[in-house]
């Protein structure tokens, strides 16, 4: 009667009016025999129209919950309203989550799992759940493999949830870290289904002192500005030295120049210095073109897998959370083409936010879209932005006096020059006499452009594209620049001299006549 037998408000009794997809499954996964879990299992499945076969007595590896507390709710009259639709919304966004692993459905489900942490009567069964529905996507933690994970994995689970279980993040960390290792040859456990089944021959076949683990990747090197330099940056260490300061104390830059000046390029290496490492993780990459919405930037609805509507943070926001959890590490942010949008619309209230003096929890301010009544958002210390601009695009809008106000801003200029010439020679084998040569064809060509009427120094041609791509084998500078020219810089001098073509076919023959 137990697994069927409700008590209500009013103080009666009755049949489950309501049931989580959990608790279904808990019925069969639970303190009991083999053979009647298999009983149970296999009347459920005919119940509800399940075709598949249902093994014999094979049941290893999966967790159980308690014979006497399997429901993963409470008494009608003792649990919330929505308790059981939150427990709902979060086994969706697990299979939303599972079958894409976009940044998206991670969201909703980072939302969704700490969500039906507050439901009473969850804790760390909700795990168990998690391995139920999707077992080669999520790992239980149930004692034993705690146990295991901690001491004989050597990987660390944090308990920064309520009653010192682990949150979404720290679920999910977990998680990450281990499908990292599993692809090690030498690693004992290959996937969470193997994970279960080492668990529970434990349970029934005490082992051996395990092997020692193999050591963990080395920490990734240190990274810093002479990096950026050998990398094949030609701007001088020390105007890089101030970009850094610059973004460090207003803690948002922008990188504005002409095509070609390596913007997106540097803007990355520049969060790698000011991260002290080059460690992708902590950088998330964002492009704003005019169709970007607040809505797909910080947060907004959007539809799950039973068709209803779950608010999805955005990957400003997932990346805010990830640094908040992280505060002694820094996380920066690279929106390319940031004036290809609309930012003032796409940062919403996070343009306020962004101030380096209003990064504290006093400064909070509610979202458009809140979770619950009560939440307030700021941006802590530890989130940088770093944008870049393409000032020869006509078809960019102006950016808004606000935006320009909370960022710094750096001019990127074509560069040609000793620096440029030493790095492409040492790189690539092209002789300096070749090199000296396509140096003064490009000068000559920014120089006509500088002095268009209809175009400026922002049409300049920038060194990116006589810069050769790392590991690319050239066996002729000239034919290589030939190459370059006929593919890549006379598509951007068709489009600058859209409407006098026979302008763009003159500087195109300059480029490469007698060379």
């Amino acid at each position: 009667m137990y697994l069927v037998q409700d008590q209500y408000a009013n103080g009666t009794s009755g049949p489950l009016r309501d049931i989580c997809p959990f608790t279904i499954m808990g019925m069969f996964n639970r303190g009991i025999t083999n053979s009647n879990r298999y009983i149970v299992a296999t009347e459920l499945a005919n119940q509800l129209g399940v075709p598949e076969t249902i093994p014999d007595d094979k049941f290893e590896g999966i967790p159980v919950v308690h014979n006497q507390s399997s429901w993963f709710f409470n008494y009608e009259k003792d649990r919330n309203p929505d308790d059981i639709d939150v427990l709902w919304d979060v086994f969706s966004c697990a299979i939303s989550f599972s079958d894409s692993e976009d940044s998206n459905s991670r969201s909703a489900f980072l939302s969704a799992y700490d969500s039906a942490l507050k439901v009473s009567n969850v804790g760390w069964k909700l795990s168990f759940g998690l391995y139920w529905i999707r077992p080669w996507s999520f790992p239980s933690l149930d004692n034993l493999a705690r146990d295991y994970i901690e001491n004989d994995l050597d990987t660390e689970i944090g308990h920064n949830g309520p009653k010192n279980r682990c949150n979404a993040n720290d679920y999910l960390n977990v998680r990450d870290s281990l499908e990292t290792r599993f692809k090690e040859e030498n690693y004992p456990i290959n996937s969470f289904p193997h994970l279960g089944y080492e668990i529970w021959k434990r349970k029934v076949d005490p082992p051996s002192p395990p092997p020692p683990l193999p050591p963990p990747p080395p920490p990734l090197p240190e990274y810093t500005l002479d990096d950026i330099v050998k990398d094949g940056c030609f701007i001088d260490r020390s105007k890089l030295k101030t970009m850094i300061e610059s973004l460090s104390k207003k803690k948002n830059l922008i990188l504005q120049g002409p095509p070609g000046t390596g913007k997106t390029w540097l803007a990355k290496k520049l969060a790698f210095v000011l991260i002290g490492r080059q460690d992708d993780s902590k950088i998330k990459p964002v492009q704003f073109h005019p169709n970007l919405s607040y809505e797909d930037f910080v947060r907004g609805w959007r539809p799950s897998g039973d068709g209803k509507l779950t608010l999805v943070d955005g990957p400003f926001v997932v990346l805010r959370n990830e640094a908040e959890n992280d505060p002694d590490t820094k996380y920066v942010m690279v929106i390319e083409e940031i004036n290809r949008g609309n930012p003032a619309q796409i940062f919403g209230e996070m343009l306020t936010l962004l101030e380096a003096d209003k990064r504290t929890p006093s400064e909070a301010l509610e979202l458009v879209y809140k979770r619950d009544s009560n939440e307030k958002f700021h941006i802590p210390e530890n989130v940088y932005v770093i944008g870049t601009m393409n000032i020869a695009d006509r078809s960019l809008a102006l950016v808004d006096l606000a935006l320009r106000r909370r960022f710094a801003f750096v001019d990127l200029e074509p560069s040609l020059g000793e620096p440029w010439r030493k790095w492409v020679h040492s790189q690539f084998g092209i002789d300096m006499n070749t090199l000296r040569d396509i140096e003064n064809r490009i000068v000559d060509l920014n120089q006509t452009i500088k002095e268009d009427a209809t175009l400026g120094p922002q049409y300049r041609v920038g060194h990116s594209f006589v810069t050769p791509q790392q590991n690319t084998p050239i066996d002729d500078g000239r034919d290589w620049f030939r190459q370059a020219v006929d593919t890549e810089i006379a598509r951007l001098l068709d489009e600058y001299w859209y409407d006098d073509l026979e302008k763009s076919n003159s500087a195109k023959k300059k480029l490469l006549e007698g060379f």
